[in-house]
């Protein structure tokens, strides 16, 4: 028998995945639980990526991905968000926001150094920071505000050990864009205790109602400690491609180009072709998005609203909402396998991000509006049941 390390055997997999796979033993199941939309990507997107498989655009690029996407994403941001970025040096394509993410933190940590992870939060935040020897340390408060955390927590969680703190807005899997005073509060902290923030913002691609939403990298004296991570997935619907980046400081890009050589060589090369058309402007490639999980989203709400005993609020953005179980009297967990064989409605226990969340769970609109209609048919059989 082979020994494995004992840091792998930290790792666990997620109540997400098992759920997910839970579902596999069913037929005819209405699956809410990955963050994996069913639009397809624009077909000029496609399209890129084919051409350059046809082009023999199949070899590797270099180590921080291709010169001509990291100008693109560049010119994106100055376009969307009105900041300037050099190319170069302070881009990087990774395997997805998630490869970007890991190597991001694999660059500032050493084993035992602490990352500040306020709840709810994605589940795979500890288990990266896990991978690299180091110490999450989830700041999970049951008293905060519904589905949020406090500043004040966080900044009693600091010590002398502490390196980042990392940020989920728009989140998952609350919804919730985190409010401007507590980012200002955040970058004071980060400022004050010299902490590297590192700010996942994948999901400000997917909000709803006009609400505004500004990056921490805009306030004065963040931009020299603010890793952004960023992805294609949720914005072109591009899960699968595996296309992501990450940009940040000059000395932070350098050391993850030279782990990335270590790890993949670099982001697959027909995803990144497909990636410049996404992201070149030519065309709004996104633009029905926000129409289409919007109109997901009211059904949604409407429809859980009305079943007794559960309780939603609409969320800010992306395409998941928590809803409140807590007058059925059952935990997330059993709720959501009791749910599963009872009508074979898949969605993801709360507790998976964090103790806090144990009175909800998460629903992922990612299905068409009818298998959406049909899931709130069946979870209001469910929990008519438990009236009874």
């Amino acid at each position: 028998m082979i020994k494995v390390s004992e840091v792998s055997q930290q790792v666990q997999p997620s109540l997400t995945r098992k759920l997910f796979n839970l579902a596999k033993q069913y037929d005819n199941v209405i699956d809410f639980t990955l963050g994996d939309p069913d639009v397809q990507p624009h077909q000029d997107i496609k399209d890129a990526g084919c051409r350059a498989i046809q082009q023999g655009k199949t070899r590797y690029s270099q180590n921080a991905g291709l010169l001509e996407l990291r100008q693109v994403i560049t010119q994106y941001y100055k376009r969307k968000e009105g900041f300037e970025f050099d190319p170069l040096k302070e881009i990087i394509v990774t395997v997805g926001a998630m490869e970007g993410l890991y190597l991001a933190l694999l660059s500032l940590l050493d084993p035992e150094d602490e990352v500040i992870i306020p709840a709810p939060y994605y589940v795979n935040y500890v288990q990266m920071v896990k991978m690299c020897h180091a110490v999450p340390v989830v700041v999970d408060n049951p008293n905060a505000d519904a589905l949020s955390f406090n500043v004040e927590d966080v900044e009693k969680s600091i010590t002398p050990k502490t390196r980042a703190i990392i940020i989920n807005t728009p989140s998952n899997p609350s919804g919730k864009i985190i409010p401007w005073e507590k980012i200002e509060q955040l970058a004071q902290i980060a400022k004050e205790h010299d902490l590297v923030v590192i700010a996942d913002e994948v999901y400000k691609c997917l909000i709803y109602d006009q609400t505004l939403f500004k990056s921490i990298v805009s306030i004065e004296g963040m931009r020299e400690r603010t890793i952004l991570i960023n992805s294609l997935s949720k914005e072109f619907c591009m899960t699968g491609w595996r296309i992501g980046y990450v940009i940040a400081p000059e000395e932070v890009v350098a050391t993850m180009t030279k782990l990335q050589e270590n790890v993949v060589a670099c982001a697959p090369l027909p995803s990144q072709y497909a990636a410049i058309q996404a992201l070149s402007g030519e065309e709004n490639y996104s633009r029905n998005m926000v129409d289409i999980f919007t109109k997901r989203r009211n059904v949604l709400v409407e429809g859980i609203q009305t079943i007794p005993l559960l309780k939603c609020t609409p969320p800010d953005a992306t395409f998941y909402l928590m809803v409140d179980i807590s007058a059925t009297g059952m935990k997330s967990e059993e709720f959501a396998i009791e749910l599963l064989k009872s009508v074979q409605v898949a969605l993801v226990p709360g507790i998976t991000y964090g103790v806090s969340c144990d009175n909800y769970v998460r629903i992922a609109f990612t299905l068409d509006e009818e298998k959406i209609r049909e899931g709130i048919k069946r979870i209001a059989s469910f929990v008519n049941q438990l009236k009874k």
